[in-house]
Order: C-alpha cells, then sequence, then structure tokens
C-alpha cells in the first residue's frame, strides 16, 4: 500500500473510531433523562449535571497522558488500547443499580473521550504542514458521535425497554456500545499503519511538557473551552432542556439536539479548509463575534410578566352611577376602560418573534361610591408575553453549533504552526482545558437552574464567556500590530538591524 493510501486510511478510521468515541462519551446526556423521566431513578438537576459532566472530566484529564503516549509510543498502538478499555467501564454501567455505582461507570467509560488526543497526533503526522487544517478538520467530523447518540439512542431505548413496558431493558444500551468499541479496536488495529513524530523519541517528561511554559497554549485552550467543551456540554444538556422547557417527548428532544450536534460535527471540516484559506486568525474573531450574538439572543426567558399599567382618574368629584363592561359613569360622565382580549387572540399558537405587550382596566369602584377628583377608578393591567418560539430556539441553536464547529478546527490549525514536533503534547493540554468545559458545564448548567428556576441562565455563562474570548483575541491581536508597528519604525530608522519576528500568535 502507498504511502498515500496509508494516509488517507489512518485519517478515515480515526474519524470514525472518534465519531464511536464520542457517542460513547456523550451516551449520559440521553440515558440520564431517560431513566430520570421514567423514574427508574429519581436524582435532582444537580444530580444530573454530575452525571452528564463526569465522563468528560475523565475524557479531558486523560487527553495529555494519552497525548504524550501517542507521540512516544504511536497512534495505531495507543489508540487501538484506549478503544479496548473503554469498552470495560462501558459494558459494567449495564449493570449498576445506585448512583454511586452510576457515578463511577460514568468515571471510567469517559476514557473514550481521550480519543480525540490520539486521533489529532496520529492523523497530523500523514500530512504535510499546508494540508493539516484540512485533514484535522475531517477528523474532527467524528464530533457528530454526539447526534448520532442524541438521535439513535432514544429509539434503541424505546426498543429495548418494549416501549416502557421494560424499563430494565435500558440496560442492553451501555453493552452494545461496549461491543461497537471492542469492534472498532479490532478494525483499526488491523487496518491501519504505524507512524510517529520521530523527534519525540527519547525525550524526558520535561521536554514533552515544555509547552505548558507558553501562555498562547493557555489561550487556545480558553478557546477550545468554550467551542468544544461548551459543544459538549450543550449536546447533553439541550436533551433535559428540550423536556423540561418545552415538554419534548425523550424521541423529539433528541432529534432537535442532533440539530446543533451532528451539524457542528461535520462543518468542522469546512473549518479546517477555510483556516488554511482565510487563516485561524480570521476565523476566530468571526466564531467569537457571532456566539456572543446568538447567545445574547438565546438569553432571554420564555416568560409572562403582569406589572401595573394605564389607570383611570376621576376628573371631577361625584357619585358612581354605572360600572359596567367597558365603561364606569360619575354623575353622568362616561370614562372608557379597556377590557381584556380573549386569551386565544393573544397567546396562539402562531410564531411570535418578539416579546408581545397588552393591557386593560379594572374598575376598583362600585355603584354608589363617592369619589373625589383625581381619585382611581380603574386599575391598569400590563401583560408582556414572550413566547420563545422553539423553532426560533432551534435555528439559533443550530446557527450557534456551526460557528463553534468552524471554531473547533481553526484553534486546532495554530497547534501544527507553533508545535509542529508536539502536537500531541500541545493538542492534549488544549483538549484538557477545553474538555473540561464539557465536564463543568452541564454541573453549572443544573446549579444554575436549581438556585434561579431559569433555564436560560446557561446563555448568559455563555456570552459572557465568548465576549471574554473576543475580547483576549482583540487584545493580542493590537499588541501585535504595535509590535509590527515598531519593528517596521526601527528597521526604516536603522536597516543595519536584523529582522524582529513576532514572539505571540493571534
Amino acid at each position: 500500500m502507498s504511502e498515500q493510501a496509508q494516509a488517507r486510511t489512518a485519517l478515515a478510521m480515526s474519524t470514525l473510531a472518534f465519531t464511536l468515541c464520542f457517542a460513547v462519551w456523550t451516551l449520559n446526556g440521553v440515558l440520564v433523562t431517560f431513566l430520570v423521566e421514567n423514574g427508574v431513578f429519581h436524582w435532582d438537576t444537580g444530580q444530573v449535571g454530575w452525571l452528564i459532566g463526569i465522563p468528560v472530566l475523565t475524557g479531558s484529564l486523560m487527553r495529555l497522558p494519552v497525548g504524550l503516549l501517542t507521540d512516544r509510543f504511536g497512534g495505531r498502538t495507543v489508540y487501538s488500547l484506549l478503544l479496548l478499555l473503554s469498552a470495560i467501564p462501558t459494558w459494567l454501567l449495564g449493570s449498576v443499580t445506585t448512583y454511586q455505582g452510576f457515578l463511577l461507570g460514568s468515571l471510567g467509560f469517559g476514557l473514550s473521550g481521550a480519543a480525540f488526543a490520539v486521533g489529532i497526533a496520529y492523523s497530523s503526522v500523514w500530512f504535510s504542514k499546508e494540508r493539516q487544517g484540512t485533514a484535522l478538520g475531517i477528523f474532527g467530523a467524528g464530533n457528530a458521535g454526539s447526534a448520532l447518540t442524541s438521535m439513535g439512542a432514544p429509539l434503541l431505548l424505546k426498543h429495548f425497554s418494549a416501549g416502557g413496558a421494560n424499563l430494565e431493558g435500558w440496560r442492553m444500551l451501555p453493552r452494545l456500545y461496549a461491543v461497537l468499541l471492542v469492534g472498532m479496536a479490532l478494525a483499526f488495529y488491523l487496518l491501519t499503519h504505524e507512524r510517529r513524530v520521530a523527534s519525540a523519541k527519547g525525550k524526558r517528561l520535561g521536554e514533552l511538557l515544555s509547552p505548558l511554559r507558553h501562555v498562547r497554549v493557555w489561550r487556545f485552550g480558553l478557546y477550545y473551552f468554550l467551542v468544544f467543551g461548551c459543544f459538549v456540554a450543550l449536546a447533553q444538556w439541550l436533551i433535559p432542556y428540550y423536556v423540561g422547557v418545552y415538554g419534548m417527548s425523550l424521541a423529539m428532544a433528541g432529534l432537535l439536539a442532533a440539530l446543533f450536534s451532528l451539524p457542528s460535527g461535520l462543518i468542522r471540516a469546512a473549518g479546517g479548509w477555510m483556516s488554511d484559506r482565510f487563516g485561524a486568525r480570521t476565523v476566530m474573531y468571526w466564531t467569537f463575534g457571532l456566539s456572543l450574538v446568538a447567545c445574547v439572543a438565546l438569553m432571554v426567558p420564555r416568560m409572562t410578566i403582569e406589572s401595573p399599567g394605564p389607570a383611570v382618574l376621576a376628573q371631577a368629584g361625584g357619585r358612581v352611577q354605572e360600572v359596567g363592561p367597558g365603561r364606569v359613569v360619575v354623575n353622568g360622565t362616561a370614562y372608557a376602560l379597556r377590557e381584556k382580549a380573549p386569551e386565544a387572540e393573544f397567546e396562539n399558537e402562531r410564531v411570535m418573534v418578539l416579546p408581545q405587550s397588552r393591557f386593560w382596566q379594572v374598575p376598583a369602584v362600585k355603584v354608589g361610591d363617592t369619589v373625589k377628583k383625581k381619585q382611581l377608578l380603574a386599575t391598569g393591567v400590563t401583560h408582556v408575553f414572550f413566547q420563545a418560539n422553539v423553532w426560533i430556539f432551534t435555528f439559533l441553536v443550530f446557527l450557534l453549533g456551526i460557528v463553534w464547529g468552524i471554531g473547533k478546527a481553526a484553534v486546532y490549525r495554530y497547534i501544527p504552526d507553533y508545535f509542529p514536533e508536539q502536537v500531541g503534547v500541545v493538542g492534549g493540554i488544549v483538549g484538557v482545558i477545553g474538555g473540561l468545559g464539557g465536564f463543568a458545564g452541564p454541573i453549572l448548567f443544573g446549579y444554575m437552574l436549581k438556585s434561579t428556576g431559569l433555564w436560560t441562565t446557561m446563555w448568559v455563562f455563555l456570552a459572557l464567556l465568548s465576549g471574554v474570548c473576543l475580547v483576549w483575541l482583540h487584545t493580542v491581536v493590537r499588541r501585535i500590530t504595535r509590535e509590527q508597528d515598531q519593528t517596521l519604525f526601527t528597521r526604516f530608522e536603522q536597516p543595519s538591524l536584523p529582522p524582529v519576528g513576532l514572539t505571540e500568535p493571534a
């Protein structure tokens, strides 16, 4: 087999394996929602957040050591072992009966999330620098595995539980995933070839971890915390979100959640090409800007508010002669009142993009009362309704998924440029930091919901994080621009000086 064919096979198998690992990694979003909704286990939102987040913690923390092992021993060996080891706790999850057991099983199968560090390092060594962005974007399309779980797992659970007649049938789902992991491990080992960065051989741990000294690594990590970590968190959290906010069935919630995760995974390949074509800096500017706009638009919750409205006051004193529909009569003077419109004319099923309001007036006097000038005759009630229409919400979430999918590829496009011989290690470090967003996100979302009672508090957090990333990126770009301007000035005044290179990429 030619080297080019080996490269294509390595990329294809890495992408397939990552797709499966990502499907396993995000299993709890569907499974836990199913178990709680059907009363198999009685867990609150805080506990649900932990169960959704804990596999992501394992996968995130293991990315760095797995990246180191990949640089040292090669992706073929490490990837195959990772798939086999992930299958064990995935199978055992089907036997647990307690919250603690579920927590430990989730902690174990979360190892599948470390597949990203292996795949990034293994895929990148097969391609030239000019093609790495596109190659890594194709590999990153494996994020679509979360959409496969969102769409497929509810149907499998319905089948295994006989439509709810045998709820214990849920235990077959993690066991099925475990069998698929074992099959993929064997296929990966048999069909791929080994290749690794020669310079990684014989290096000490301190040398391998030297990129930690660079601020840019931590900055890339924060970017990835948003575009990848929060993507993982939302891919799972959107399922209980749709169920809790819009009263969707689990299957429908999974389908709508897939509209967020599936395009985000597939568009990552285009994000790699865009990063090669236009530069990662430009792509990240658009990513953070659009992310901020989308999250701000999603911040406003579905709500109904009543507050004091325009009141009616007596223009002159006198005796109340009539209090009827639409008016109050005082000494022969009629005061018109606005009546409350039927609910069907206001809060119906039509799509409402912006908040709607109406007001009406309620008499505050009765026939026979004596009133003075400027005395209150009728109180006003203003009713504000925001529908937070589910289809508009889904479109904004769909847009956010695409933006983050492009951003994920752009972040990793930086790494081969600045750390060509440490892609596995740096990719692992960035993956650890980014993956922590997938761990912390559901837990944070759960506790914010528990403390405020508002599902949309999560969008406030994501909007703030998008703003921080945008400001940091712009600050670095401004600093580099000033350094470039100063360098050009110095070179013009003192042409004998050698060129000065940039020390920090944007």
